[in-house]
């Protein structure tokens, strides 16, 4: 069991910092690799005979068991150093918290915790014992928290040294799901797995693993960083065969701006992924944008990145652009993801959040192409299926799950939350088009858990229907942020179409505390 004092002395940003420095241990490893290599690429050429192969042996075997640690070991203690580190912060600020409370109501607590009546502080109305032991009671809540964070790092860091002693032995999983399979089914199927069949499929099928709902996110950020590489390798390749031409034809221009920008999305996103500050980013999935045929609209490319484990957090947000959003403009809304997930931490820094940018569908790019709801309705099943995957691998089935869709994005999140089976505890309308229902009680959702906000000076109010007898009447069904929809309308500044996330902005506010669950929402400044 932590005591009082280990939590009082224990320092977070210790093991942020040990976290980091495993991480770092990636880019050495990966230089020893290439050691290898040239190694034996030296000696092939100049040594023959027995001894030579059965140095050549050697050497593959040491470069296989080296491959396998550099996939795994950094990777793994950084996800599980930087775990420890967010939850033990939140012990200590729920400690730091009931210490306030006891200081304020006149009573003291001893280097082990125990609290009492001071009688130097003692009041006519002060302290009663039932104050006390409720204080006793949070600090007993804080140790707790600590210790289950303390155990489970330890398990599992328990579990690395163990593989690391057995050698890191891969074999392949004996079955397989099928494609499209239930989420819940999945998670069933991987915890029936042993320790070696998941590091073969992380190693050797990361892409098909990566995108995976029903994986813990754990895993699918271990195989989706490699994804990222190989994504990354496909795009240059491309760009060079391009430029190799004597004459770069007038044609591929187009393809190399594409190009270029995607590779722009993949940097911001391995920006993140190394960033030294904030939540430890989670990638659970990427596509880099396949080369373009001519024959059909240029990908944008996709990626799904989570801030913050969303397997072990209390309060999950899943946010979904609109038009335009691709991998080529992760910047932006990426911004706005860490937007909301700050405003969270600042009003509820003793609770868990996680973040998800779900830039996993063809968006449409131009104003003709967002007239259709195709692309809703082509999403809606990857969509439902994701946030059935977030709850089949959470570690709480009460942990509060929030849908969020700007924009375009918002049709998206209405067309799947259309048909029953969503796990989603509030939907969030963004200055939106309509969400494909012209009223709250056709989506799968109590009217009292959606909610909605559109500025008065938000270019999308001009997405009404020409001619229609409402100006509530929008291209994709009733305006949700009318009163006549349903939903629960809370208020924001004449701040644009992007505006909502601005700093000092009640949209924020209001967007946050929905993402915090019922305690926050009475908060929420609605609209008169």
């Amino acid at each position: 069991m932590i005591t009082y004092r280990q939590l009082w002395a224990a320092d977070p940003p210790a093991w942020r910092r040990a976290a980091l420095a495993w991480r770092r241990q990636e880019q050495m490893l990966a230089r020893r690799l290439a050691g290898l290599d040239d190694a034996a690429g030296g000696l092939r050429p100049g040594w023959t005979g027995l001894a030579a192969r059965t140095a050549d042996r050697h050497l593959a075997g040491l470069r296989d068991r080296v491959a396998v640690v550099a996939a795994a070991v950094p990777c793994v203690l950084d996800q599980i150093l930087s775990g420890y580190a967010e939850r033990l912060a939140r012990a200590k600020s729920v400690l730091a918290g009931w210490v306030d409370t006891a200081d304020r109501l006149g009573l003291s607590i001893d280097r082990d915790g125990r609290v009492w009546a001071d009688p130097a502080r003692t009041r006519p109305d002060g302290p009663t014992l039932a104050a006390a032991r409720r204080v006793a009671d949070g600090i007993g809540t804080a140790l707790a928290l600590a210790a289950t964070a303390d155990a489970d790092a330890a398990s599992r860091l328990d579990a690395v040294a163990t593989a690391a002693d057995q050698g890191w032995p891969e074999r392949p999983p004996p079955t397989r799901p099928a494609a499209g399979a239930d989420p819940a089914a999945v998670r069933d199927w991987w915890l029936a797995l042993d320790d070696a069949a998941r590091r073969w499929l992380i190693r050797h099928d990361p892409g098909w693993l990566g995108g995976l709902d029903g994986i813990p996110a754990a895993a699918r950020d271990q195989a989706n960083r490699s994804v990222l590489a190989r994504e990354r390798e496909l795009l240059l390749a491309e760009r060079d065969r391009l430029l190799a031409r004597e004459t770069v034809p007038w044609d591929s221009v187009p393809e190399l701006r594409r190009i270029d920008r995607l590779l722009a999305g993949l940097d911001r996103v391995t920006d993140r992924l190394a960033a030294e500050s904030g939540p430890r980013a989670y990638l659970l999935d990427v596509a880099g944008g396949a080369a373009w045929t001519g024959d059909g609209p240029r990908s944008t490319g996709r990626v799904v990145l989570a801030l913050g484990d969303p397997d072990q957090a209390d309060n999950v947000l899943t946010y979904v652009p609109g038009m335009g959003s691709g991998l080529d403009r992760v910047a932006g809304e990426l911004d706005r993801t860490e937007r909301v997930l700050g405003r969270c931490q600042e009003l509820a820094p003793t609770e868990l959040t996680a973040a998800v940018l779900w830039l996993d569908y063809a968006a449409p790019a131009f104003v003709d192409e967002a007239a259709s709801a195709g692309p809703a309705e082509r999403a809606a099943d990857d969509l439902l299926r994701f946030q059935q995957g977030l709850r089949a691998t959470g570690h709480d089935d009460a942990a509060e799950l929030t849908v969020l869709g700007h924009s375009y994005g918002s049709l998206v999140v209405g067309t799947a939350a259309r048909a029953p089976g969503m796990p989603v505890d509030n939907l969030v309308f963004v200055g939106s088009p309509g969400v494909g229902v012209d009223h709250v009680d056709e989506l799968a959702m109590p009217a009292g858990q959606v909610w909605a906000t559109t500025a008065t000076n938000d270019v999308i109010r001009h997405a009404a229907v020409p001619g229609w007898w409402s100006d509530d009447r929008l291209w994709f069904g009733h305006d949700p942020n009318d009163p006549g929809f349903g939903a629960r309308v809370f208020a924001g500044d004449p701040a644009g179409h992007l505006g909502y996330w601005n700093d000092g902005n009640p949209a924020l506010d209001a967007m946050a505390r929905i993402v915090l669950g019922a305690g926050h929402q009475d908060e929420v400044v609605t609209r008169r």
